[in-house]
């Protein structure tokens, strides 16, 4: 227990410090967050090249949130089926050529995709 003549018993006198002003001017706000290189600096390279290969389709840009390269691959891929739908002839009679040639495309898509990520992921980091 502590004595009577204990200071930590002893009521506080003294003030407490001013709160320090708020400016008055106005901040430039720059956004949320890190900016763009920050984010596709931190990322790991082949973590994205392999997102954009194993499920296809853009998965490694979303990794390293890169919107508009994710939209494009996304547009070309859609695109790549849409015509191969347009072009089938006769939807009953499936051509395994026609199958090899979408799966041509699409394995293509994915491997440009895969280095792209990859090397702007490298890019980033040697900046």
């Amino acid at each position: 227990m502590a004595a009577a003549g204990d200071p930590r018993r002893q009521p506080r006198t003294e003030k407490a410090a001013p709160m320090p002003e708020l400016p008055t001017k106005p901040v430039a706000h720059e956004g949320h967050g890190p900016d763009r290189k920050a984010v596709l600096a931190a990322s790991a390279p082949w973590l994205g090249a392999l997102l954009n290969v194993l499920p296809g389709l853009g998965a490694g840009y979303l990794y390293q949130r890169r919107w508009r390269a994710w939209w494009i691959t996304t547009g070309l891929s859609s695109a790549w089926f849409l015509l191969g739908a347009l072009l089938q002839p006769d939807p009953a009679a499936i051509d395994p050529r026609t199958r090899l040639v979408g799966l041509g495309g699409l394995l293509l898509l994915a491997a440009v995709s895969a280095l792209e990520a990859f090397l702007a992921a490298r890019r980033a980091r040697m900046e």
